[in-house]
């Protein structure tokens, strides 16, 4: 995952692979397939592990906007510095694979529309709770924020500061939250 984090899908080779995972050329084809097999896998894993936070920032027991707020943290987190700069695996695939790659098309889909739904539940648990704005839409306020994360990301490798990306989440959340 870190080579093709790195280096993206074109560019990387099959000896930078082999280094990575300390494989064989045969055992890499056994393990893996092809090198778009691999790709997929790495990306699928990617995926896994930032629905894996999420499910952890909005479990249904924590606040939901405590779940929000350490949502919007990480990506501050994940948005500065050196981890800005390197930038995300997945924006990386889209702006270098969508449209020319169904299988990463169909995944990038399924993300945002997991991330979608996690966002709607919590914001519509906030709802609940007398906790969002007034005319606040729990569906509509989880795409702005899925739009507004990844875009972050972009922007984070221009490598803005951390009290620019926080100051960025505080002025969404002034408009979403009580």
């Amino acid at each position: 995952m870190g080579v093709f984090w790195s280096r993206g899908y074109h560019a990387t080779a099959l000896p930078d692979l082999l280094r990575a995972t300390k494989l064989s050329r045969g055992s890499l084809y056994a393990a893996f397939g092809d090198k778009h097999s691999l790709f997929l896998r790495a990306l699928d894993r990617y995926i896994a592990d930032a629905l894996a936070r999420m499910d952890v920032e909005f479990a249904p027991h924590r606040d939901p906007v405590d779940g929000l707020r350490a949502y919007l943290a990480g990506y501050v987190d994940r948005n500065s510095g050196a981890n800005g700069r390197r930038g995300c695996l997945l924006v990386a695939t889209v702006m270098e694979l969508a449209g020319r790659d169904a299988d990463v098309d169909r995944r990038v889909a399924g993300f945002f529309k997991a991330m979608e739904a996690r966002l709607a539940e919590a914001l519509s648990r906030a709802k609940a709770a007398g906790k969002l704005a007034d005319g606040v839409e729990p569906s509509s306020a989880a795409r702005i924020i899925v739009c507004f994360v990844e875009g972050m990301r972009v922007v984070g490798k221009t490598a803005p500061t951390r009290v620019i990306s926080q100051a960025t989440v505080d002025a969404l959340l002034d408009r979403f939250i009580r």
